[in-house]
């Protein structure tokens, strides 16, 4: 749930986590997903929502369709033989 921006901003408590140090998001500041990108600002930290992968069947079925034939690519080799392994 996206904040107002006429809230202003909030006071959210820090705490460790392992060896790394974790802030603790009130609700109210909630991200989507499990996974954030954080980058610094001078003495800004920006935490912001990883964008969703998509992996590569959903980039191939954003694709249009060809309307083009192929060329025969192996016409001119010779015969496949079979091998025994």
């Amino acid at each position: 749930m996206p904040v107002s921006a006429s809230r202003g901003p909030r006071e959210a408590k820090l705490f460790r986590n392992n060896r790394s140090q974790a802030v603790r998001i009130p609700a109210e500041f909630e991200l989507p997903g499990d996974r954030v990108l954080i980058s610094r600002e001078g003495d800004r930290l920006i935490i912001e929502p990883k964008p969703e992968s998509r992996g590569l069947i959903a980039l191939i079925d954003r694709w249009e369709p060809l309307d083009e034939t192929f060329p025969g690519v192996d016409e001119n080799l010779p015969p496949l033989r079979n091998v025994e392994l």
